[in-house]
Order: C-alpha cells, then sequence, then structure tokens
C-alpha cells in the first residue's frame, strides 16, 4: 500500500465528472459496491451518508462507485438522499484498476461481479487503507476511525 493512484476522470452522477486531481487537498473514500437498490449496497450507502458530517469533519469526500449506468445512480442517489456523487464504471475500467471484480457465487452460480471494497486516498493522492471483502455491518465506522487519524491540511 502506499502507493500513489494514477490519475483518473469518471463519469458521476450530478452531470459531473470525477477526476482525481480535483481532489488534491482532500482525503477520498472510494467505496465499491456491487448494485444499486440491493439491501447491502442500500445499507452501506445510508450508513455513509449518515456518517457524512463526521466524514466532513475530517477533510474526507466520499465517493461511491459500481457498474450501474447514471440513470441507475440518479435513482439511487434520489431514493436515499444521498449527499455525494455516484460514479458510474460500466466498462469496469475503475475496477480493474483497484481489482475488484472477482468471481462469486450467486444460487449455486458462479458469476463475475464487484467483490465490496473500499479505498481511502489521502490528501496527497497516496492509497493508504483498503479494506476488501467487506462485510456491511460496522464497516463505515471502521472507514471513519481509520480516517480520524489522517492529516486534516
Amino acid at each position: 500500500m502506499n502507493c500513489p493512484i494514477p490519475s483518473f476522470s469518471a463519469n458521476m452522477t450530478s452531470e459531473k465528472e470525477f477526476r482525481l486531481s480535483d481532489f488534491a487537498g482532500k482525503n477520498l473514500v472510494l467505496y465499491f459496491y456491487p448494485k444499486d437498490n440491493t439491501p447491502g449496497c442500500t445499507t452501506e450507502s445510508i450508513a455513509f451518508r449518515d456518517a457524512q458530517a463526521q466524514f466532513d469533519a475530517y477533510n474526507t469526500v466520499i465517493v461511491g462507485i459500481s457498474r450501474d449506468s447514471l440513470r441507475s445512480h440518479e435513482g439511487f442517489k434520489k431514493k436515499l438522499d444521498l449527499p455525494f456523487e455516484l460514479i458510474s464504471d460500466p466498462d469496469e475500467a475503475l475496477c480493474q484498476t483497484f481489482q475488484v471484480m472477482k468471481l462469486k457465487n450467486m444460487y449455486g452460480k458462479q458469476v463475475r461481479g464487484i467483490e465490496r471494497s473500499t479505498f481511502v486516498i489521502d490528501a496527497k493522492g497516496v492509497l493508504v487503507k483498503e479494506w476488501r471483502g467487506v462485510k456491511v455491518a460496522n464497516h463505515v465506522e471502521e472507514v471513519l476511525q481509520f480516517v480520524s487519524t489522517l492529516p486534516t491540511a
């Protein structure tokens, strides 16, 4: 870990483009999740939403990422009143960069999907922490606890 993240850009909600360089000077939490409007992803997104003010206090921006379309993301964001943006990664470019695509068992079949994962990039653009195979319960608290240890300026 502790490696610089190569610059990237991607389409995100609110008709915005995500550019890593736009977040210089801020900590960044990127959470990859399998699919909009599914129970675990909804619970995780609500937990990040509810902790938004605490993340703000630690100079930290939250961004969710899945392969869903921007249209799906816009609906999910509105339905849950998410205060942060969601990146659409239908071609799996970011999923490949962060190596979150895995074979998973679903109803007895092997399917390729996103392994729920979270990455923290510090204010200098360096990957400083990652969680893979995330279990939703208490995860956001863990991320917040870690972010609280980072410099805020």
